[in-house]
C-alpha cells in the first residue's frame, strides 16, 4: 500500500464549548506542572509483543488488583482480635460457642454481610490464581532465557513479588483464627522452635507468649493489609518502569531483532484490549467465587489446640514447605552444649533457602559461568538451551515432590496404601527424580536439535517414494520456507570458556571451577548449520 499526500480539504471549524475550553485548560494547567503529556508519549510508544504467554504477567497483574479491591471490602467488617465472645450470628450449628472476635467476625461476613461470603471466596481464589500466574510466568520467562542481561535484576523483583505473594496469601489464610488455619500456625511455630538457640524466643515475640498467644491475628492483620502489599505494590511498580526500560523480549520472527520489537502500541490498542481483558479475569474470578466453595470455615470450628484434624491441607503455594518437614527421616535430633538441635527441623529450612536461593540468583549465576556480558533481547526456543531447560526441569520436579508429599496422608487413605510406603517413595523421589528429570530433558532437547537440524538440511519427508533411472527408490523431501528454515537453526552457538590465568599470571581455583561448570553447561550441544552446509544439503 501506498501513502500519498494531498491538499487539505478546507473545512468549518466548530467553535469550542464552554465544557471543552474548561477541559482544555484544565489539561493544559496539568501537564504544564507535571509534564504528564511527555510520559503518556513516551509510554504510547511501548511495543507490547502480540504472543499468548505475555498475558500470564497480566493475569497477575489483575488478579492483585482484584485482591486489592475485594480486600478493601472486608477490611470494613473483620475484626482482628483474639479476645473471646459468644457467637450469636445466622450459623446455627456454632451459636453460643465460645470463639475469638475475629473468627466471629469472618462468620458474620459469610453468614450476615449482603454479599460477604462472594468477597471472601472472590478474594481467596484471586489469590490463588496471582501466586499461580506469577509462578508460571516466571517459568516461561526462564525456560526462554528472558532474564538474561539485562533483565536479570527485573527476575529478582518477580521472585521477590512471588515471596511476597505467598507470605501475603499465608497471612490472610491465618486471619479467621479457625481450625484448620491454627493448625497450619502451630506447624510454623514448631518450625520457629526448631531453631536453635533463638527460637523460643522468636516464637514468643511472634505470638506475645506461648502459642496462640494473644496478639497474633493482630500482627498477621497489619502486615497483611499494610506491610506487605505497601511492598508488593512499590516492587510491582519498580518491575512495570524496568519492563519499559528495557524493552520486552519476544520470540525470534522476521523483522524481530534486538534492537525492533514487533507487536501492537499501548495507546490506543493495547491499552484497549487489556482493559477488556481485565474484565475478563474478574468475571472468571467471580464465576469460580459463585460456583465453588474454598475455606468453608463454619465447618472446621474455631481452633483450638487439642483437636488434631487428619487430611488438612494447605494452600497449594505453601505446599512445598509442609511437605518438605513429612519427608525428613525420624531420629534428626540429639542435645549438644544444653541445647536440643532438631535438624528435622534445621535441615528443612536450610534446604528450602538454598533452593529459593538458587531460583532467585540463578540468572547471575548462569552469566558467571557462561560469560555473557551481551544483551539479549530475543528469546530462546527451550531446546536450543538444553543445559537450562533440563535444570529447569530438575528445579520442577524438586517442588513437585515436596508439593506432592503435603497430600501423602491423603494418598495414604485414598489408594488404601501404608503411609510409610507413600512417605518412603516420596523420599526416594526427592532424589533420584530431579536427576532422571535433568538427563531425559537433556536428551530430548538434544534430540529436537537434530531433529530440526536434518529438517533444515533435507526438508520434511512427504510420504512420496520415486524410482530413479538406475533403479534407486527414494523419498521425496517437501523444502523448506527460508523463513521456515531460519527458524530452526537461528540460534547462538556457545562454546565452554577457556582457563585464563588472572592478570598476576595464575590460574585460580575459582577459576578453574568455573571452567569446569561452563563446560558441565555446553559441553554437549548442537552447532547451528553452516552456510555452506544449507547449501550442499539443497544440492543434494
Amino acid at each position: 500500500m501506498t501513502v500519498t499526500a494531498s491538499r487539505p480539504v478546507e473545512a468549518e471549524v466548530e467553535p469550542i464549548s464552554s465544557g471543552g475550553k474548561f477541559t482544555t485548560a484544565a489539561a493544559n494547567y496539568i501537564d504544564e506542572r507535571t509534564s504528564i503529556s511527555g510520559l503518556v508519549k513516551e509510554l504510547g510508544r511501548k511495543i507490547f509483543p502480540d504472543h499468548w504467554s505475555f498475558m500470564l504477567g497480566e493475569v497477575a497483574l489483575y488478579s492483585f488488583i482484584v485482591i486489592l479491591l475485594s480486600g478493601t471490602f472486608l477490611t470494613f467488617f473483620f475484626q482482628p482480635s483474639m479476645a473471646e465472645v459468644v457467637y450469636h450470628g445466622s450459623y446455627v450449628p456454632l451459636k453460643g460457642i465460645t470463639m475469638s472476635a475475629a473468627y466471629s467476625s469472618t462468620l458474620n461476613i459469610s453468614f450476615d454481610i449482603r454479599g460477604g461470603l462472594l468477597f471472601r471466596q472472590v478474594h481467596h481464589w484471586a489469590a490463588l490464581l496471582f501466586i499461580a500466574a506469577i509462578g508460571l510466568h516466571m517459568l516461561r520467562v526462564f525456560f526462554t532465557g528472558a532474564f538474561r542481561k539485562p533483565r536479570e535484576i527485573n527476575w529478582f523483583i518477580g521472585f521477590v513479588l512471588f515471596v511476597l505473594a505467598m507470605a501475603e496469601g499465608f497471612t490472610g489464610y491465618s486471619l479467621p483464627d479457625d481450625l484448620l488455619s491454627g493448625n497450619g500456625l502451630r506447624i510454623i511455630d514448631g518450625l520457629i522452635k526448631g531453631i536453635p538457640v533463638v527460637g523460643t524466643w522468636i516464637s514468643y515475640l511472634l505470638f506475645g507468649g506461648e502459642f496462640p498467644g494473644n496478639k497474633l491475628v493482630a500482627e498477621f492483620y497489619s502486615i497483611h493489609i499494610l506491610l506487605l502489599p505497601a511492598i508488593l505494590v512499590a516492587a510491582l511498580g519498580v518491575h512495570l518502569l524496568l519492563m519499559v526500560v528495557n524493552k520486552h523480549t519476544q520470540f525470534a520472527g522476521p523483522g524481530r531483532t534486538n534492537d525492533n520489537v514487533v507487536g501492537v502500541p499501548i495507546l490506543p490498542v493495547f491499552a484497549a484490549k487489556a482493559g477488556g481483558f481485565f474484565f475478563v479475569i474478574f468475571g472468571v474470578i467471580v464465576l469460580i467465587a459463585s460456583l465453588f466453595t474454598i475455606n468453608p470455615i463454619w465447618t472446621y470450628g474455631p481452633y483450638d489446640p487439642s483437636p488434631i484434624s487428619a487430611g488438612t491441607q494447605p494452600d497449594w503455594y505453601i505446599g512445598f514447605a509442609d511437605g518438605a518437614l513429612r519427608l525428613v527421616p525420624p531420629g534428626w535430633e540429639f542435645v549438644l552444649w544444653g541445647h536440643t538441635w532438631s535438624f528435622n527441623m534445621i535441615s528443612v529450612i536450610i534446604v528450602l533457602v538454598v533452593f529459593l536461593g538458587l531460583v532467585a540468583f540463578y540468572p547471575f549465576i548462569e552469566g558467571w559461568v557462561t560469560g555473557d556480558k551481551r544483551e539479549h533481547h530475543i528469546t530462546d526456543r527451550p531446546r536450543n538451551a538444553p543445559t537450562r531447560t533440563a535444570i529447569g526441569a530438575a528445579g520442577v520436579t524438586f517442588y513437585a515432590v515436596l508439593w506432592a508429599a503435603a497430600s501423602s496422608d491423603l494418598m495414604a487413605t485414598h489408594f488404601k496404601i501404608t503411609l510409610e510406603g507413600v512417605i518412603h517413595t516420596l523420599q526416594a523421589l526427592l532424589i533420584l527424580g530431579p536427576i532422571i528429570a535433568y538427563h531425559v530433558t537433556k536428551r530430548v532437547c538434544l534430540a529436537l536439535m537434530k531433529k530440526d537440524r536434518e529438517i533444515a538440511l533435507h526438508g520434511y519427508e512427504s510420504g512420496r517414494i520415486v524410482r530413479l533411472p538406475g533403479g534407486e527408490y527414494i523419498e521425496v523431501h517437501e523444502q523448506l520456507s527460508d523463513y521456515e528454515r531460519w527458524r530452526l537453526v537461528s540460534y547462538e552457538d556457545y562454546t565452554p570458556l577457556m582457563i585464563r590465568p588472572n592478570r598476576q599470571g595464575k590460574i585460580t581455583g575459582a577459576e578453574r571451577f568455573r571452567s569446569s561448570l561452563s563446560r558441565w553447561f555446553f559441553e554437549d550441544r548442537i552447532s547451528p548449520i553452516t552456510k555452506g552446509e544449507i547449501e550442499q544439503g539443497g544440492h543434494h
